[in-house]
């Protein structure tokens, strides 16, 4: 049984992470200390987040629907499916991974989407001034490591999604928000079958931030279509540097 201020705990961070990743990602930095203060190991406590936050991308995703608009021509159809096939990748890579090493990989990942992020716009522009710019396979190929890196540990996804497509176009975040919505959820989604299926998740726990997560992630969408381009875009700087800093300093202190 889940004492009661266990299941205050556990919906309040439901609610919040579903909020931030129909607004800005990152999420899984809200689920996942909960679950683990639940004394859930961090493999465990890590697919259990995937799993709860599924169902509030999904309704982030919907609330989106009108809104979404393709990376440079590419079919959504297809990124989706790229999406899909990654996950599935990632999630068996996360399965055989030691504990010790995915620790310690984390930070330097999320390293790369702060910077990546940070410097996007400016690099998009000058690749397109020497005629350099990404075509249709070079997105679907960003857009299938991106799916394996959902797969793999869904925190910040959807912040290394705006960081890539970043670099792809110069389209600014509030115009690519309803896209990582739902290619977020793609990404998790053959992930959550694959970690449900190995028995990698806490249910009782899961199921609490679950139902707090779609509530969020509903209502996170309809603040997000309204929120500036500009206050979105320092809300994921401000959250990719703050998650990179705690997850260096849980790896290396």
């Amino acid at each position: 049984m889940i004492a009661v201020h266990d299941l205050f705990l556990l919906a309040g961070a439901g609610l919040l992470a579903g909020a931030m990743n129909a607004v800005v990602g990152g999420g899984t930095f809200v689920a996942l200390p909960a679950l683990t203060a639940m004394g859930l190991p961090g493999t465990v406590a890590n697919a259990s987040s995937s799993v709860a936050l599924l169902p509030g991308a999904l309704a982030s995703a919907w609330a989106y629907r009108r809104d979404m608009r393709p990376v440079q021509g590419v079919s959504i159809r297809a990124m989706a499916g790229l999406s899909l096939a990654g996950g599935a990748v990632g999630a068996v890579l996360l399965l055989v991974t030691p504990e010790a090493a995915f620790d310690l990989i984390i930070p330097w990942l999320l390293l790369l989407a702060t910077v990546t992020l940070a410097a996007g716009p400016r690099l998009a522009r000058a690749l397109a001034r020497v005629g350099l710019k990404a075509g249709p396979r070079v997105v679907l190929g960003a857009q299938f490591f991106l799916g394996i890196y959902g797969g793999y540990f869904g925190g910040a996804v959807g912040l290394m999604m705006l960081a890539a497509w970043s670099l792809l176009t110069e389209a600014d975040v509030a115009e690519l928000t309803p896209l990582r919505t739902l290619m977020l959820a793609a990404a998790n989604a053959v992930a959550v079958l694959v970690f449900v299926v190995s028995g990698n998740v806490s249910w009782a726990a899961t199921l609490v931030v679950m139902a707090g997560a779609v509530a969020g992630g509903y209502l996170g969408a309809q603040v997000g279509r309204r929120l500036p381009a500009i206050v979105l875009r320092l809300l994921v700087l401000a959250i990719t540097v703050g998650t990179t800093a705690i997850f260096f300093w849980r790896a290396y202190a």
